[in-house]
């Protein structure tokens, strides 16, 4: 088995763990890839075991022995303080050192970072915002979430929590979050968020693509959800940007698929909360698809 000169990373999210193999002279396009079940209802140790189990795997396709410094994106985020996950929806990996007991089963350097750091980083470098030199990603799916890369590097904070975005809360809403506050925006413009207003206001049991097919067909009630989604979007963002003021936002996610968020509209409603007369950042669809964690993961080892 020979020595790797590729870059190596690892996507672990809520239901699958991803492993991909790059080439730093073309690292848009993955040397090898799989992916495997996490299996986190079984337990911290399972998955942990998971994680080893996807890099002997990557070991064995490529001929390659995994390189001294490998790297990790997962839910939530390593608290400087403790070295423990803190703030993920994976909830088993609350509280554990993952990063050191990784780095111990592998005998290897592991580099973390947020799932969502990862995808931005790779946007930043690789994707739709290549060259910004600021760059906010936005992730906007079953939850909400983003990272912050500058002049590409992966901006985390003194907290671990750069980019949280999704736990600001929203002027006048009450829906309890997860996170044991209220009003978060993730309770509002999460995709399980908008599908409980549709609900709330009389809709039945349906998933989003179900909603914007009805809202596309002239039903009220389903207007009523983008139409909250495109308002309180803006509000949200435009919170970022009157910090931040980025040169571009990626929006990933399956929410962020939606074409009502590129949408003049959309940019004039996050005008109205700017602390600026015009609105000059760009607004991009992501370039890399799913692709964006594991790639981001894979740069972390050559940061």
């Amino acid at each position: 088995m020979s020595k790797s000169r590729h870059l190596w990373g690892i996507d672990l999210g809520g239901t699958k763990i991803e492993g991909a193999i790059i080439d730093p002279a073309q690292p848009d396009e993955a040397v090898h890839r799989l992916r495997r079940d996490t299996g986190a209802e079984i337990g911290y140790g399972h998955v942990l075991s998971q994680i080893v189990s996807v890099v002997r795997e990557l070991e064995n396709v490529s001929g390659e022995k995994c390189p001294p410094r490998l790297g990790l994106g997962t839910p939530g985020a390593v608290d400087p303080s403790t070295q423990a996950l803190k703030n993920s929806n994976t909830t088993c990996l609350i509280g554990r050192p993952l990063h050191s007991d990784l780095s111990s089963a592998l005998g290897r350097e592991v580099v973390t970072a947020n799932d969502a750091n990862c995808c931005a980083l790779a946007e930043a470098t690789l994707g739709s915002a290549r060259g910004e030199p600021v760059v906010f990603g936005v992730i906007l799916g079953t939850g909400v979430g983003g990272g912050i890369v500058v002049d590409g590097r992966v901006l985390n904070g003194r907290h671990g929590i750069a980019g949280e975005w999704g736990h600001n809360p929203i002027l006048g809403e009450t829906h309890p979050c997860y996170c044991g506050r209220c009003g978060c925006v993730e309770t509002v413009i999460a995709g399980p968020s908008l599908e409980r207003f549709y609900r709330d206001q009389g809709g039945d049991s349906v998933r989003l693509p179900e909603i914007v097919r009805r809202a596309t067909a002239g039903e009220d009630r389903a207007k009523q959800t983008l139409e909250r989604l495109q308002m309180k979007f803006a509000e949200a963002l435009a919170a970022v940007l009157n910090i931040l003021d980025p040169d571009a936002i990626v929006i990933g996610g399956g929410v962020g698929n939606l074409d009502i968020l590129y949408e003049d509209k959309t940019r004039e409603a996050i005008t109205h909360f700017l602390f600026n007369p015009t609105l000059h950042t760009k607004i991009l669809r992501p370039a890399l698809g799913d692709s964006a964690g594991v790639f981001g993961a894979a740069m972390l080892s050559c940061d």
